[in-house]
């Protein structure tokens, strides 16, 4: 079963409000990609990391098959989460694949996370990252070959960083709606406008 690592620790510096909780669509995005992790595991293990926000978070999570973990050096940036969450989950047993997702690209979808995991097993490539104008990111699979990988990057460091890093070890999923993401309110007014213009 692929395991999947939904990261949602940051404070939304730049944001102003907390990303996670933002609506869209009739539900909050953390909400939407726990869902879609939930929905493309098909019963694997979901592990949610908090950080900022914990106990704010929680009941957006209520109900769902997911574990809760709480990063207590989030600050020092998503290699700290990424490390805390792989860490929780090979508590309970091997990793096989680990699929990292972030909850703010609304537009990441259970196929593209399936897809991901269809393409390592087609193509024998440890990491397996989604590619969007021009670049390759998250949402990214990493096998069991690539884990040491993300276990030595440094606390300030994405997992971009490694696929820039070791483009030979990557095989890339075309899907440029990846590329819609929140991190300012003017690009979450545009995410609501698209919505409402394709209604």
């Amino acid at each position: 079963m692929p395991a999947i690592l939904l990261l949602a620790a940051g404070a939304s510096s730049r944001l102003g409000q907390p990303k996670q909780l933002l609506a869209y669509e009739g539900r909050s995005l953390l909400r939407r990609a726990a869902e879609t992790a939930v929905a493309a595991a098909a019963g694997g293990p979901v592990v949610v990391v908090t950080g900022a926000l914990h106990e704010e978070l929680l009941p957006e999570l209520s109900g769902l098959p997911v574990r809760v973990v709480r990063c207590p050096e989030w600050e020092r940036g998503m290699g700290a989460s990424l490390k805390c969450g792989l860490a929780a989950l090979e508590t309970a047993g091997a990793v096989p694949t680990l699929t990292i997702l972030l909850c703010d690209q609304p537009h990441v979808t259970p196929t593209l996370l399936r897809q991901l995991h269809e393409t390592h097993t087609a193509t024998g490539q440890p990491i397996v990252a989604a590619e969007y104008e021009g670049v390759r990111g998250v949402p990214v699979l990493f096998a069991g070959a690539a884990l040491p990988l993300l276990r030595a990057l440094p606390d300030a460091a994405g997992a971009a960083q490694l696929l820039r890093r070791h483009p030979e070890l990557v095989a890339a999923v075309p899907f440029p709606a990846a590329a819609v993401d929140v991190d300012t309110p003017a690009q979450y007014a545009a995410l609501l406008a698209a919505n409402s213009d394709q209604r």
